[in-house]
Order: structure tokens, then sequence, then C-alpha cells
């Protein structure tokens, strides 16, 4: 079978090249004989992998002399409870920008934990189409909260709060090295690798050292604490070592390709080359409005949503529309476009191993599907 365009939103597309290599090295990685996946973490074999993959987070990214750069598991939703048990440790409050479903989780997470949250700003009105206007950030927070791509949602952040003294955290996880970031603005960063930079099982945390405390909350387990695996080279217990691997041969990819500069050149060619014929569509129409549209997480509705809420033949021509794009497309070889529940419709994720030659494909039959369809 050929290979399928994949536009699903997580675990998602790995850059083909990096396929082919760990195809390559399956059975013997380096003359060792054996494949990484039953390579001891300790091992002499296994030791240059993950400092590379550290060494080249700290390149590609510009991350400064002051920061850690950790390897952890649980994905991003467990690091909505080390944010919290870590850094709520001195008012034990925190603020919050709510602009979809993860933010939400993240701050439930926190006030479950006994973080007193307060929601400084919502895009909850226009069912989280866009990204709230917060310039500034005060109070006596201990940190504020964002999340700074929706996946869901397909909105970004195309500015950074200005918190002063509060340490800014960030989930970055549907954004990583899809372009630029200062690194430096930020208190802590983490992104779960599914995305675009692995297969799903461990997330990249970045943490300014001044924040990795002795004294977590009360009762945080050892595993969650930042300081575990800062003073034990994400090496306490056993890392996910295939997936640090693979994420090592991603970062040099993006290296090959221009880095974060060189890969956000072509997603903005990809995004511009489906969102110009959205919004110049009589059949489609993008939901995230724009100034706060994402480069990898591209929503669309046909027609037939605008009256889908308040008339049930509309709202069932809507799903037998949607039913039926998703079915055709898949045929095409155009796989995992059906949106999310809360947004409905379509979604198009295509993060930086996504080829412009796949999103080309995606438009030439969402005109085709148009033409039949109308």
């Amino acid at each position: 079978m050929s290979r399928v365009y994949n536009f699903s939103a997580g675990p998602s597309c790995l850059p083909e090249e990096v396929l082919k290599e760990c195809a390559a090295e399956m059975l013997d990685y380096n003359g060792t004989g054996q494949s990484v996946m039953e390579m001891s973490h300790r091992s002499k074999a296994y030791e240059p992998i993950i400092q590379d993959a550290e060494a080249m987070v700290r390149k590609l990214m510009k991350v400064p002399e002051n920061y850690k750069i950790l390897f952890v598991q649980g994905g991003g939703s467990t690091q909505f409870a080390m944010v919290a048990e870590n850094l709520g440790i001195h008012t034990g409050k925190a603020a919050y920008i709510e602009t979809g479903v993860w933010a939400k989780k993240a701050a439930q997470e926190a006030a479950k934990l006994g973080i007193e949250v307060t929601t400084i700003a919502s895009s909850k009105d226009r069912n989280y189409s866009y990204i709230p206007k917060v310039e500034k950030i005060e109070g006596d927070y201990d940190y504020a909260y964002i999340c700074f791509n929706n996946t869901i949602m397909g909105t970004h952040y195309e500015y950074i709060p200005e918190t002063g003294n509060i340490p800014l955290v960030a989930d970055i996880s549907s954004c990583v090295l899809s372009e630029e970031l200062d690194v430096s603005k930020f208190g802590l960063l983490f992104a779960g690798a599914q995305k675009n930079l692995a297969p799903a099982g461990v997330t990249l945390v970045i943490i300014r050292e001044d924040l990795i405390t002795e004294t977590p909350r009360a009762g945080t387990p050892t595993m969650l604490t930042y300081k575990t695996h800062a003073d034990n080279g994400s090496m306490y217990n056993t890392p996910p070592c295939y997936t640090i691997y693979v994420l090592d041969k991603v970062l040099h990819w993006i290296e090959k390709n221009g880095g974060a500069a060189g890969i956000n050149k072509l997603n903005v060619e990809k995004a511009d080359y489906l969102y110009n014929f959205l919004d110049n569509s009589d059949f489609y129409h993008a939901t995230a409005e724009k100034g706060s549209r994402s480069l990898m997480n591209v929503p669309f509705l046909t027609k037939y949503s605008d009256h889908a809420a308040d008339d049930e033949a509309a709202a069932a021509k809507e799903k037998e529309i949607n039913d039926k794009f998703v079915k055709e497309a898949t045929a095409a070889g155009l796989v995992n476009l059906k949106g999310h529940r809360l947004v409905g419709g379509m979604r198009a994720s295509i993060y930086n191993a996504m080829t412009l030659d796949g999103v080309k494909a995606l438009v030439e039959f969402m005109k085709k599907f148009a033409a039949e369809n109308k």
C-alpha cells in the first residue's frame, strides 16, 4: 500500500526520511546488534542518544544556559499537575487564560490540587474561536498559564503576555519547533512529543533552574517533582528510550530543513494555501478567527453547519455531508480528517512533517467534493 497523507491531530505523521532511518536501524543500531527498543537506558550505547537529543533541543530552540531540559513521561495531562505541584508553592495562586479544552483542564487540575485558580480571560463566549488579548498579567500569582496553540479549536497566540516577575508557563505541545520562540520569556515550557517531535511516549519540559524547587507542595509524589528528573538527567527511572531516539532523529531533520525558522517558512506557506482556499470558498469556511489562527491545526465546516444549530434538517444534512467527506477523503488517501466533536466538521492538522504536496492534494479533493455536493 502506498503512503497516505495523514492529517491526524496526534499521534501525527512523522518525516518519511526519519521513518526510513528508524526502519534501517531496527535490528541493528550503530553496530550494536540490537534495536534501541531493547537497549538498556544505562548502557554506553544509549547514553549518547539522550545526550544528543538534549543538546539538539538546546541548539534548535536556543535554550539559555539557566534552563534545564527534561524528558519525562505522562504527557501534557500530567504536566497540568506537575506545574501546580512544583510552582504553586508561595501564595498558592495562579492565573490561567482559558482558550479551549486543554487550558480549561489544566486549570481544573490545579484547582483539584488546592491552587487558587483565577481565570483572567476566556474565549468561551465564541466557542474558543479566538485568543483573548491579555498584554500584561499582574498580581501575587505563583505562575501564569497559557496553552500556546489549541489543537481542537485551531487557535494560536500571536503574542506573548507580559508577566514581569510572574513565571509564564506554556503548553506548546502542538506547535513546538514549528516557529521560533523566545524561551527566555517563559518560566516553563512543555510539549507532548506526539504532534511535532516523535511518537507518543515522551514529554519535553524546559524549565528555568530557579523554578526547580526542593520543596514542592506537600504530598507531591517523587515522580511528579521536577528536581527528581533534573538531578538524574531524565533517567531516575527507565525513560521512553525508543521515543527519545526517534525525537533525536526528528530534531536533526528539522536542523537540516533550516531549523525553526526554515520549518516555519514552510508551515506559513502550507497554512496560507489552505486558509486562502477556505476564505474564498462558498462551500467551506474556517472556524478560527483571523488574527488567532493556528499554523498547525485547521478546523473547517461546510455551509450546512451555519444552520445546523436551529434546523433539524440542516443538522442531518451537515452530518451526512461531513461523514461523506471523511469517507471519500480516506478513500482518496487523505486520512484522519474528522473534526473534534466540540467543533464539528473537519480538521486538517498540518504539522511540521506534513508536506506542501499533502496540503495541495487536500485542497484539490475539497474542490472536487464541493463541486459534487453543492
